[in-house]
């Protein structure tokens, strides 16, 4: 079964270590990236920062050992995006592109880590890349992990009754402004306790929101 997987390497093993290490408060995204042979990969990625911080990520970018080019594509208020070839040791990627068919759905730095979530045809091509990335010397700090069940829903870490109650809320008014339907009406609605649905709502938005924050699995149910 197809699994998502987000995890963490330390920036100082991985690609664009140097540049991280020289500039301050930069934010890098990749945009996207392209596998042309199974030696290359090819990313598009967005830096941004105050102009200053700008003004030295050329050269900071020709000093990385990790970058064999880099190209400017644009630069716009406070970003700039690069078309960019990595050296080949830069290979945990390389595996998930070529290797494993996975597909990574984002790739950012985020506190001197780079932040992968990433797209597995199944659960063991994940459990492959991740022995192979700490047979590399790779530190790999698994986040969370979630499988593509049948329902798109349960992918939020959401149950069945969680995710019909958010609908409920959403349909009768709960979340607008001024509410249509307060608390009392949609329990009603529903046919449960005030008690019941307040925590029922509590623990979906907490699973929505560990989805989108990575703070951690709710290890809570209905």
């Amino acid at each position: 079964m197809s699994t998502i997987a987000e995890f963490g390497v330390p920036a100082g093993e991985f690609a664009l270590r140097h540049t991280l290490e020289v500039t301050d408060d930069l934010d890098v995204e990749i945009e996207r990236v392209i596998a042309y042979d199974p030696d290359h990969i090819m990313p598009y990625v967005w830096f941004s920062g105050v102009e200053s911080t700008l003004e030295t990520l050329d050269d900071a970018l020709a000093d990385d050992p990790s970058v064999e080019e880099a190209e400017q594509l644009s630069d716009l208020d406070g970003e700039r995006l690069y078309r960019m070839h990595w050296v080949d040791d830069v290979t945990v990627i390389l595996h998930l592109l070529t290797e494993e068919e996975a597909t990574v759905l984002d790739a950012h730095v985020n506190a001197r880590e780079w932040r992968f979530r990433v797209l597995f045809p199944e659960r063991e091509a994940m459990s492959r890349t991740y022995e192979f990335a700490s047979e590399q010397g790779l530190t790999i700090n698994i986040h969370k992990i979630h499988q593509l069940e049948e329902d798109r829903h349960s992918r939020f870490g959401l149950t069945d009754a969680q995710y019909e109650t958010l609908v409920a809320a959403l349909d009768r008014g709960y979340y607008e402004i001024p509410r249509r339907m307060d608390m009392d009406e949609l329990s009603d609605e529903l046919d449960i306790s005030h008690q019941a649905l307040s925590e029922r709502l509590r623990r979906a938005h907490r699973a929505l929101v560990e989805d989108v924050i990575d703070i951690g699995e709710s290890d809570e149910s209905e």
